[in-house]
C-alpha cells in the first residue's frame, strides 16, 4: 500500500509505502525534484540492504534513517514500512530545535544507522503506524499539519532511541553534542572543497583542539575520520553511478589533481581508485 499526502501549493509530500513488492532509490537517476529522506523499518526477518551498492544487514524491527542523496534497495521490499518526505514538507536543518536529528541519524557520521526496537518500541511503532494510516484516509482540512505532527513524532523518537544506542544514553550535554551534529552538517555542506579540521573549527568558531577533546566524548570517529569517510562514501558513489575519469572525480571532490587524490584515497582505503572503478564498471 502507498499513501501520498501533498500540499495544496504541489510542493511538500509525504509517502508511506506498506509492504510494497517494488521499494528502492537510484538517487542518480531519479526524477528531477524527489529528493526525500526516507526513514525504513523492517518488519520482517533480518535481510540485506544495499545503500549506494553497499550491503549491510538490516535486522529484525530496525529502524534505518536514509539521506535524500543516498541511494538504496532491499532484498525483501515487502517487509518494509517507510516514510519519505522532502524539505517543503518539514526540513529538518530549518526544525532541527524541534527534532534534533541533524548531524546525527541525517547527515550523520555514518552513511547507516540502524537502530534497534525493543518490544515496547515495536508497540509504540505500531500504534503511530495506525494513526498514520487513519490519518491518510481522513478528508479533514488540518489533514497536512496532522501528518507534519506525526512525522514529527517518529523522527523524535527515532533520534532519542539512536541517542541511548550509540551514546549508551537518551541524556547528553546537549551543547557538545550539538557541536558534534554542527560538525557533521558543515561537513555535508563544504566537503566537495574543504578537507581540513582547522575550517570547519572556524566556521563553528572553536579550535581543532576543543573539536578534537568533544569528539572524544561522543563520537568513536574523529573529526578528520568524518572528513576523509564522506570524501571517500562520495567517490565510491560517482565511480559507481557514473562514468566519470577518476581525473574528473578528484576535480569534483576539491583535490588539484589524480595523483593527490588517488594518494588521498588509497591512505585512506588501501586501495587505488582506478582498481575501484574497474570494479564498479565489471558489476553494472
Amino acid at each position: 500500500m502507498k499513501y501520498v499526502y501533498t500540499h495544496k501549493d504541489g510542493a511538500g509530500r509525504i509517502i508511506m509505502l506498506k509492504h510494497e513488492n517494488v521499494f528502492e532509490q537510484n538517487y542518480f537517476e531519479q526524477k528531477a525534484g524527489f529528493t526525500f529522506h526516507t526513514i525504513a523499518w523492517n518488519t520482517g526477518e533480518a535481510q540485506i540492504v544495499f545503500i549506494d551498492e553497499s550491503p549491510c544487514r538490516f535486522e529484525a524491527n530496525s529502524i534505518l534513517p536514509i539521506m535524500l542523496n543516498q541511494s538504496f534497495r532491499f532484498e525483501r521490499p515487502e517487509d518494509i514500512v517507510a516514510w519519505q518526505f522532502n524539505r517543503d514538507f518539514y526540513c529538518i536543518v530549518n526544525h532541527d530545535a524541534e527534532v534534533g536529528c541533524v548531524g546525527f541519524i541525517f547527515f550523520g557520521p555514518s552513511p547507516t544507522m540502524f537502530v534497534k526496537l525493543e518490544t515496547v518500541d515495536i508497540d509504540m511503532m505500531n500504534r503511530l503506524l495506525t494513526v498514520f494510516e487513519e490519518e491518510y484516509l481522513s478528508e479533514d482540512d488540518i489533514k497536512g499539519e496532522m501528518l507534519r505532527m506525526l512525522l514529527v513524532r517518529l523522527i523524535i523518537k527515532t533520534t532519542r532511541l539512536a541517542k541511548k544506542q550509540y551514546l549508551g544514553t537518551e541524556e547528553v550535554k546537549e551543547e557538545k553534542f550539538n557541536l558534534i551534529r554542527q560538525y557533521n552538517l558543515q561537513v555535508e555542506i563544504h566537503f566537495r572543497k574543504e578537507h581540513l579540521v582547522r575550517f570547519y573549527a572556524g566556521l563553528l568558531n572553536k579550535s581543532p583542539k576543543t573539536i578534537s577533546n568533544i569528539f572524544s566524548l561522543y563520537s568513536k570517529k574523529t573529526p578528520q575520520q568524518i572528513i576523509q569517510e564522506r570524501i571517500i562514501t562520495e567517490a565510491k558513489r560517482l565511480f559507481y553511478y557514473t562514468d566519470k575519469s577518476v581525473k574528473e572525480i578528484a576535480d569534483e571532490l576539491g583535490f588539484e589533481d589524480a595523483a593527490h587524490f588517488s594518494k588521498y584515497f588509497k591512505n585512506v582505503t588501501s586501495q587505488n581508485p582506478s582498481e575501484i572503478k574497474k570494479t564498479t564498471q565489471r558489476t553494472r
